[in-house]
């Protein structure tokens, strides 16, 4: 089953830029969806498409599995979104801004308002500060007040765009803690990020936009298993260890020291370690180490991670 499921949803502006192009999303229930890619490659577009905050040019999408936006009323109610930073009145408190927020929400009982409000705030370690108003909240509080709001009752979708944006590293670290129980408590997540290390550490799935088109998606792993891995050796005579690799038809051998690294290809880990022995090689250390996050976007993008859209 999807949580988030999007055909061929596409958004032409009128200058004629088109900033998101037939994307065909399929976030599975339950998941954390790393939502990647740089600045500008479309994922708030998307985003903003999915909540109906602005209406596609092309193509359709379903929530939870409902059509949307025909069922966006009974569907909305079940997801908790951060888009775009947070927005609250600076003369309220953070309790008084949820309190503000929590009524304007039919579908929530009044009188549990005090104790859910409570109880998303301490969940994002802002209890203490309740009562300061917002103005003097830093960028970080405000974020994770923002993070607040989107647990005011209990949600079967959160979408959150650049959620750790402006926390501290300990602030962060939370934060991605938060999302991993709530998934584990059966929440879906959709996690728009830029950061490599927030996918890394918590996401179980990823796509990955570029210039405005979902150029992968998969399980994470699934992912990197598509990079070539590389063999990577130890050795007290690193010239001979990259002739032998060279021998064996591997490509791309480097030297860096003691270590020498070529792709693996086709061969074989016991037989390359095989092969260097009977050359006479000293081999101190042999492993095939995957591909990290940064080297799969580069091969599905062929531009650094930075480069924007």
């Amino acid at each position: 089953m999807t949580a988030i499921a999007t055909f061929g949803l596409t958004k032409r502006f009128g200058t004629g830029q088109v900033a998101v192009n037939a994307v065909d999303l399929a976030v599975p229930t339950g998941s954390v969806y790393g939502f990647l890619g740089p600045n500008g490659s479309g994922k708030t577009t998307t985003i903003r498409m999915l909540l109906g905050l602005i209406r596609p040019t092309q193509g359709g999408h379903e929530l939870l599995g409902e059509p949307m936006p025909v069922r966006a009323a009974q569907v909305l109610p079940r997801i908790g979104a951060l888009v775009e930073g947070p927005a609250f009145h600076p003369y309220l408190s953070g309790r008084d801004n949820l309190r503000r927020l929590d009524a304007a929400d039919r579908t929530t009982d009044p009188r549990t308002e005090q104790s859910r409000v409570d109880a998303a705030l301490d969940r994002v370690g802002l209890l203490a500060a309740a009562t300061k108003r917002y103005r003097i909240f830093s960028l970080g509080m405000r974020q994770r007040l923002a993070i607040a709001a989107t647990l005011l009752r209990p949600r079967d979708l959160l979408i959150l765009d650049e959620p750790t944006n402006g926390l501290d590293p300990q602030g962060t670290r939370e934060v991605r803690q938060l999302l991993v129980s709530l998934a584990a408590e059966g929440s879906t997540v959709l996690l728009s990020t830029h950061l490599l290390s927030e996918v890394e550490q918590i996401c179980s799935h990823v796509g990955v936009m570029h210039l405005g088109r979902l150029v992968a998606q998969d399980e994470l792993a699934a992912l990197r298993a598509q990079t070539a891995p590389r063999a990577r050796v130890r050795s007290a005579d690193p010239a001979a260890a990259a002739g032998t690799l060279g021998e064996l038809g591997l490509a791309e051998v480097q030297r860096s020291g003691e270590t020498v690294t070529a792709l693996l290809g086709d061969a074989a880990p016991e037989k390359v370690v095989a092969a260097l022995v009977h050359a006479g090689v000293p081999v101190q250390g042999f492993e095939v180490a995957a591909a990290d996050l940064e080297e799969m976007f580069v091969g599905l993008t062929g531009e650094g991670f930075d480069v924007s859209g």
